[in-house]
C-alpha cells in the first residue's frame, strides 16, 4: 500500500513550519519512504510573537489563535502544493501542530492549529492531535517519534534529534525507549538573539567564547535531570532550566553560548553513557537543526569519548525527519494501527492517536 502524505512539524525553536511531501510504502509489514518535496517556511515576526505568547492568552483569544494558526497552516500548505503541482496527488495531511501546553501529570496537552480549519482550507483529510490519546492514557505524550525510528531507521542504536529540545531514542533487541534530554536550540537561539542573530550559525559564536563552570554547574542542578524515564520536557520547563544562562547579564554572550553548548553536549553524552546497548560498535544518527551546529556536534563527539559512532545524514533527513515521521504516524492512524508506543511514554497501553478531520 502506498500513501502520499504531507507531514507538518513546528518545534519549540520557532524557526518555522516544516513541510515534507513523502511517499510511504508498506509491504508485508515493512515500511519504506521517499522524501519527494520539502520546505521550511520561516515564521513571520508576528507569528513568532503569537506562538511564544499563546499560553498566556485568555480562553477566547486562545481559541481564536488556534483557528487562525490552523488557517495560516492550511494556506501555507496550499501554497506549497501549488508550487509543486501536488493537486490530486496527496492522500492526506498529518499535522503535529505547535505545542503550547504540555502537562502529562494532569493528562493534558495541547497542540495549536485547528485540524478542521486546515482541512477546510486545503480540501484534504487532516490527522492531528497526535499526542492527546497517549496523554489521556497516562503517558508522557513524548517523544512520539520512536515508532518512526523503529519502522524507518532501525539500523541505528541511537537516534538523537536536536531541535528546540534534544531527545533521544535508544533501540535494542528488547525494544526501544526514548525521552527528552535537555533544552537545546531554543536556549541557544535566545542567546543568539541578544547579539542580533536568529541563531548561532554553525556554532561559530559559541566556539569564540569561553567556558563558565559556575554557570554550567547551575544548569546541571535542574531537578529534571534527576528524573528517570519515561519523562518529557514542556517548552516552559525547558526555558526554566536554561533561564540561568538566558537571563545572565554578567557574562559575555559568547561565553554563555559556549557554556550552554557544552552543557547540551554534556547532557546528551551522559544520556548515551547511561543507556548502553549490546551492539559492540553502536551508531548514533543526529538530526534536527542542531545537527548543523558544528561546534555542538564536535563537542558531543568529544564528550562521548569514542564510545559511539556519530552520523549526520544528508540535509533532507536532518531537517525533515520529524515531519517525515509525522506523515508515518498519520498513515498508521489512517490504518487504525498503533502509532504511539507505551513502552516509551509510560502510558497504560499502546495507542493509535490522532483526530481525523474530513473536508
Amino acid at each position: 500500500m502506498v500513501y502520499n502524505v504531507i507531514g507538518l512539524m513546528s518545534g519549540s525553536s520557532l524557526d518555522g513550519l516544516d513541510i515534507a511531501y513523502v511517499r510511504l510504502e508498506e509491504v508485508r509489514g515493512k515500511w519504506e519512504y521517499a522524501i519527494e518535496q520539502t520546505r521550511c517556511v520561516p515564521y513571520p515576526t508576528e507569528w513568532v510573537t503569537h506562538l511564544r505568547q499563546a499560553a498566556r492568552l485568555s480562553v477566547g483569544d486562545f481559541l481564536k489563535l488556534h483557528t487562525a494558526y490552523g488557517r495560516y497552516t492550511g494556506e501555507t500548505v496550499k501554497a506549497f502544493m501549488d508550487d509543486h503541482d501536488l493537486e490530486h496527488k496527496v492522500h492526506f495531511i498529518a499535522s503535529h501542530g505547535h505545542t503550547v501546553f504540555h502537562e502529562p501529570g494532569s493528562r493534558t496537552t495541547f497542540q495549536l492549529g485547528d485540524g478542521a480549519t486546515i482541512a477546510s482550507v486545503t480540501g484534504l483529510p487532516v490527522i492531528c492531535d497526535l499526542r492527546a490519546m497517549d496523554v489521556a492514557l497516562g503517558g508522557q505524550g513524548a517523544p512520539i517519534v520512536p515508532i518512526g525510528d523503529r519502522m524507518l531507521f532501525s539500523g541505528y542504536d541511537y537516534l538523537l534529534n536536536i531541535g528546540g529540545i534534544a531527545n533521544v531514542t535508544v533501540q535494542g533487541p528488547n525494544g526501544s525507549y526514548a525521552y527528552d534530554i535537555c533544552p537545546a536550540n531554543q536556549a541557544l537561539n535566545a542567546l543568539a538573539h541578544r547579539l542580533g542573530k536568529t541563531m548561532d550559525e554553525g556554532g561559530e559564536l559559541a566556539a569564540a567564547g569561553n567556558y563558565l563552570p559556575d554557570v554550567d554547574a547551575a544548569l546541571r542542578g535542574a531537578e529534571y535531570y534527576r528524573r528517570t524515564p519515561p519523562k518529557s520536557l514542556s517548552n516552559q520547563e525547558a526555558v526554566a532550566i536554561a533561564i540561568r544562562a538566558i537571563e545572565d547579564q554578567q557574562h559575555d554572550v559568547k561565553d554563555l553560548l559556549h557554556t550552554m553548548t557544552v552543557h547540551i553536549a554534556g547532557r546528551i553524552a551522559a544520556a548515551i553513557h547511561q543507556t548502553p546497548v549490546t551492539n559492540p560498535a553502536p551508531q548514533m544518527l543526529i538530526t534536527g537543526g542542531g545537527a548543523f551546529n558544528t561546534f555542538l556536534t564536535e563537542e558531543i563527539k568529544k564528550q562521548l569519548l569514542g564510545a559511539v559512532s556519530v552520523i549526520v545524514p544528508d540535509d533532507e533527513v536532518v531537517m525533515y525527519k520529524e515531519a517525515l515521521i509525522m506523515a508515518l504516524i498519520g498513515a498508521l492512524r489512517w490504518r487504525e494501527e498503533v502509532n504511539v508506543l507505551s513502552g516509551v511514554t509510560g502510558a497504560e497501553r499502546d495507542s493509535s492517536g490522532g483526530a481525523i478531520w474530513l473536508p
